[in-house]
């Protein structure tokens, strides 16, 4: 008997004896000892293995394992397995298994010629409406719905309704609500299945039945259903068509993901970095290199300002070489504090906290918030001005710093409404481009108060 046949079955399964398992064939014991463990804990145990490694496990579980286990792997995977580790068959039946809105989203993926080998494998009904939900655009709400969900006639009786649930379970993503349609498949209500399992049998159903649901269209952008589901604390969001038809549904766990994948690519562009929507640990270097290059470019040009601004004062720096010593102190000030004003003022404008008619009510916050903290952080450094360069520099670094932090500051805040009334994004409003901002007005600030208030005449 080897090792890896006594192993301890309470002890956590590695990658190392799944590898083993399978280089000895051994069929049977990867089925036992994967039969408890967990979709989302099988792919990460088979996430650096190779195409071919991983599509051999997947096809030795049970069918309806094998399309929830593929979900759980990235896109990368799924598009590389499907176009090269999995037959058409076998790609068929996985997709037969797969939640809809998660079929759709890898036919979308893959390769207009993989997409015309995989369609015949599938059923007339399973390829209709995976064209359908793959027909709407990625950032919608249509590309994330599903049509996994459950339907009942308003004149059922509760007990009729209960024995048409059991009868459509398998096939539904969700039964704890259920959406009331009428010979239309216009949405009338919905249900959930407690109100049902508490109410008399013979009631019907549009007696038990929520009227007018909160619902949303199917090319609404995709972060309004995220709103929604998170504003009425909904299961799931049903969507209607431009006939105001049932279409689909959108479930929490596809909003989280939403959610999820709307902050990632919120901190890349605060960080400065276009969108990478894959893996930053499979990404190709170049790739990487890429979507960051382009404003470290732009932003060295902008820092430029900055140089000249320090050349200009030439000559009140050399009279007083200690205004030096504070110099990087305070541009980091006020970048700093202009990077948390955007910050914050980005977050708030995302999940609609803020709005850009809130614009002048914030400024004047912001002003109040920004010459407390210029004063603390005055007071901090006056000392150290003192011991550096007398009294007179530390006046001139202590008024300073109160300017640049209420610039940078106002700066920060202010940058993101100016992008949303221009109708960019304001994540745009990155990290690097405030603190470059803030970097030049705090040179010009630094120096043009230390020529006036040390009677140094600046060049002209």
């Amino acid at each position: 008997m080897t090792d890896i046949e006594t192993r301890d079955e309470t002890r956590e399964l590695t990658a190392r004896e799944l590898l083993d398992m399978l280089e000895a064939g051994d069929s049977d014991g990867i089925r036992r000892a994967l039969a408890d463990e967990h979709s989302a804990d099988i792919a990460a145990l088979l996430a650096d293995m190779p195409p071919e490694r991983i599509a051999k496990v997947l096809l030795l579980l049970p069918h309806d394992r094998q399309g929830t286990l593929f979900g759980y792997f990235d896109h990368e995977t799924q598009v590389e397995m499907a176009e090269t580790a999995l037959s058409r068959r076998d790609m068929a039946r996985i997709f037969e298994a797969m939640p809809h809105d998660e079929r759709a989203d890898l036919f979308s993926e893959l390769s207009e010629a993989q997409q015309h080998v995989l369609l015949p494998g599938l059923a007339q009904a399973e390829r209709e409406d995976l064209r359908r939900l793959a027909a709407y655009e990625e950032d919608t709400v249509g590309a994330v719905m599903t049509s996994d969900y459950a339907t009942i006639p308003p004149h059922l009786t509760v007990s009729q309704a209960l024995e048409h649930l059991r009868d459509i379970a398998p096939d539904s993503e969700t039964i704890y609500h259920s959406y009331v349609i009428d010979a239309d498949r216009k949405l009338v209500g919905t249900v959930s299945l407690r109100d049902m399992i508490v109410a008399p049998p013979g009631t019907r159903v549009e007696k038990v039945m929520r009227r007018d649901p909160p619902f949303i269209t199917a090319d609404a952008p995709r972060e309004e259903a995220v709103g929604m589901i998170a504003k009425y604390d909904l299961l799931a969001l049903p969507v209607i068509n431009g006939g105001e038809k049932l279409a689909g549904i959108v479930t929490y766990d596809d909003a989280m993901d939403v959610a999820e994948e709307e902050t990632n690519l919120a901190f890349q562009k605060t960080g400065g970095v276009q969108d990478i929507t894959m893996s930053i640990r499979d990404a190709p270097l170049r790739l990487l290199y890429q979507k960051r290059v382009m404003w470290l470019v732009l932003l060295v040009f902008g820092n430029l300002f900055s140089g000249a601004g320090i050349a200009h004062f030439e000559e009140v720096i050399s009279a007083h070489l200690p205004l030096l010593f504070f110099l990087p102190l305070l541009i980091a000030s006020s970048g700093n504090a202009g990077a948390q004003a955007a910050t914050l003022m980005i977050r708030s404008l995302a999940t609609g906290d803020v709005h850009i008619g809130d614009w002048g009510r914030m400024l004047g916050r912001e002003i109040l918030v920004a010459t407390a903290l210029g004063l603390t952080m005055a007071v901090a450094i006056a000392g150290i001005g003192l011991w550096r360069g007398g009294a007179d520099i530390a006046t001139v670094v202590s008024l300073t710093m109160v300017i640049v932090v209420i610039v940078g500051s106002l700066i920060g805040m202010s940058l993101p409404f100016v992008l949303s009334r221009l109708e960019f994004d304001p994540a745009t409003a990155s990290a690097p481009l405030v603190t470059s901002l803030a970097d030049i007005c705090g040179v010009l600030i630094y120096f043009g108060m230390a020529a006036w208030m040390l009677s140094i005449p600046a060049p002209l």
